[in-house]
């Protein structure tokens, strides 16, 4: 018994030191739920966990946080769904999909061992990450706003005149 709990054990912590094989997911609609998550990233590899945060305190407690983070078995999977999810949109908004290493670094946190040529690629990386995502953001404003020119079109609100006299 205690072998398989040990070899259990071995097995999660494989994983664990594995942070190319986890991914951060931001950007995303409230109205997404745990599942929804789950379905659009297992079509990629195999999930090994997913962490769907949600508000601990205050009023929004129990709602969604707006990202999640999903770990696969292998690194290549990993970056297959980053590829392919990186900016698609979902409920209208564009998904961030980034190795979670990826997230720390950019914002700002070193991380140990790194060296400047890994800094700097990484930096790299991460601005064309930032220009795709504002691509993504760009074309997701644009086709929200010929909606709703479309909704405006057919119907003209009148204006009001409140600097009249009477």
């Amino acid at each position: 018994m205690s072998d398989n709990t040990d070899q259990l054990k071995d097995v999660k912590m494989a994983v664990e030191d594995e942070p190319e094989c986890r991914l951060y997911v931001g950007n995303l609609d409230y109205r997404i739920s745990e599942s929804s998550v789950i379905k659009m990233f297992s079509t990629f590899g195999k999930i090994v966990s997913e962490d769907f945060l949600l508000h601990k305190h205050g009023p929004k407690r129990g709602e969604p946080r707006g990202y999640a983070f999903v770990q696969y078995s292998t690194k290549e999977e990993a970056q297959i769904a980053k590829l392919k999810m990186n900016g698609r949109l979902v409920f209208g908004r564009p998904i961030v999909v980034r190795l979670a290493s990826e997230k720390a670094t950019a914002e700002g946190t070193k991380t140990l061992g790194a060296t400047s040529a890994d800094a700097k690629q990484s930096s790299t990386s991460c601005s064309k990450l930032a220009s795709l995502d504002k691509d993504a953001k760009i074309a997701a404003i644009r086709k929200k706003l010929k909606s709703l020119e479309g909704e405006g079109s057919s119907a003209k609100r009148p204006r009001l005149d409140t600097d009249k006299k009477t």
